[in-house]
């Protein structure tokens, strides 16, 4: 694959991000990513978390059968697809929180009082093909992971990011957050 990053990325979105986000949220897959990577740069969050954010959905658009999977009760794994689509441009602690962003929901059921209470309808119905919430052992060593802190905030983005009708900069305002993110060139 070649070409440039941004452009690919850019144009992922534009293309397919029109599909309603899970098909069942009132926001579009690129409503949903772009007020993500809002919520991320409000927060001071650094570039490879802002790119995380505008990215972490990727997979759910790289894949033909997203929504058929989740009609059969298949988990489609769209942070994996996702993350390793993205590794050939981008540096691993972007690709390691969007690999991580699903468990981090799992953690968070888990471990944070009234944090199942708060997720979408699309997220609930996502987290019982997921896995549900993780037991303890699974909990903690999700905790101990690299990235996991990372995942985290991405998670808490991730799901705020459903607004409809909220403005938010487009796509262009994050050029220089993923060139910031990209993988040195091979020499």
């Amino acid at each position: 694959m070649t070409g440039d990053p941004f452009t690919l990325m850019r144009d992922i979105y534009e293309n397919a991000g029109g599909q309603l986000y899970d098909g069942a949220e009132a926001v579009t897959q690129l409503d949903h990513a772009l007020q993500s990577a809002d919520l991320a740069q409000k927060s001071g969050a650094g570039s490879h978390l802002i790119v995380a954010a505008l990215l972490h959905d990727i997979g759910h658009l790289l894949s033909g059968d997203e929504l058929g999977a989740a009609a059969r009760g298949e988990d489609a794994l769209h942070e994996s697809c996702g993350a390793a689509f993205l590794s050939h441009w981008f540096k691993d602690e972007v690709t390691d929180a969007i690999r991580l962003h699903v468990a981090a929901k799992r953690y968070l059921v888990a471990t944070e009082s009234g944090y199942a209470e708060r997720l979408s309808p699309a997220s609930v119905r996502s987290l019982e093909l997921q896995g549900g919430a993780f037991p303890a052992d699974e909990a903690a060593a999700f905790r101990s992971r690299p990235g996991a802190e990372d995942a985290i905030l991405l998670r808490r983005w991730d799901d705020e990011a459903k607004v409809v009708d909220l403005v938010t900069p487009g796509f262009d305002a994050y050029r220089e957050h993923i060139a910031n993110c990209l993988r040195p060139a091979p020499k």
